[in-house]
């Protein structure tokens, strides 16, 4: 599940370089940021309504709907999906086809989204909305990982962000079981976009939940991230850098194992450290 090189990820523009001594004409390359519209209609229905606007990087677009509607609570599992399917009818537009019988009827007012590549939560009006979406799960799971396996996974995701090393601008995500088996990752300019396409690959493939599963992240640890996580499953989310406050406070609530600073030489558990071997 390890993403390809995408090569609409990218492009190439003209800068005027400066260093030290003087200018010079140069080319540079970077990231790839585009609107995706999600739409969404039951297979007893003729027409779609759309859900939501993101702000993301191209590729993966189908896996980025899917997994969007499943962090929100719209696609509860995969049998939702069962004789439906995700597809791009043009540039920038994926709709999506659900069972039919499936309730859809709040998908007006609080429940239209606009996001922007930096902002998973922009369309919500309150955080009741969430705690609806996620209706009191927790994540399972008593296994124990080593807390320095986790140190390692900084290193072993930076090798998979092939467009960051390219662009300096994307962020990433990878998922990994409790050997260091990497399972998947994905790229985008935008972090909540990032696991959404993974969160939707897991969704086809029906290996949700991540029971028993390490997400690495390349940045902060954010509240909306640390819901996708919920949402899916994950017994375990670590990340490079700082959690929120309210991130740290849903760990908590869904029993999840939360870890940041991460590094080959610390890291921080702000929630379930009796899931790691020091």
């Amino acid at each position: 599940m390890s993403a390809a090189v995408n090569p609409l990820a990218s492009r190439p523009v003209p800068v005027r370089r400066w260093s030290g001594g003087g200018a010079s004409a140069a080319d540079d390359v970077v990231v790839t940021e585009e609107p995706l519209e999600i739409r969404i209609r039951r297979e007893d229905e003729r027409d779609f309504s759309t859900v939501a606007i993101t702000m993301r990087t191209p590729g993966h677009d189908e896996e980025l709907a899917l997994g969007f509607l499943y962090g929100e609570g719209i696609l509860a599992d995969a049998a939702d999906l069962a004789g439906a399917r995700a597809y791009s009818v043009a540039a920038n537009v994926v709709q999506v086809v659900v069972r039919a019988g499936l309730r859809l009827a709040d998908l007006t007012g609080e429940r239209r989204f606009y996001t922007t590549s930096s902002c998973g939560l922009c369309g919500r009006s309150s955080l009741e909305a969430v705690a609806r979406a996620l209706r009191g799960r927790r994540v399972q799971g008593e296994a124990r990982v080593a807390a320095a396996l986790l140190a390692s996974l900084p290193g072993r995701l930076r090798t998979e962000q092939r467009v960051f090393a390219a662009t300096g601008g994307l962020h990433g995500c990878a998922l990994f079981d409790y050997e260091g088996r990497l399972l998947g990752s994905r790229e985008d300019v935008g972090r909540h976009n990032a696991v959404d396409k993974l969160v939707g690959r897991a969704l086809f493939d029906g290996t949700l939940p991540w029971t028993d599963r390490v997400l690495m992240l390349s940045g902060r640890a954010g509240f909306e991230l640390v819901q996708k996580a919920a949402m899916a499953g994950c017994s375990v989310v670590a990340a490079v850098g700082a959690p929120s406050s309210l991130a740290v406070e849903l760990a908590i609530e869904t029993g999840m194992t939360l870890a940041g600073f991460v590094s080959p030489a610390r890291l921080n558990a702000y929630s379930g450290s009796e899931r790691l071997v020091f």
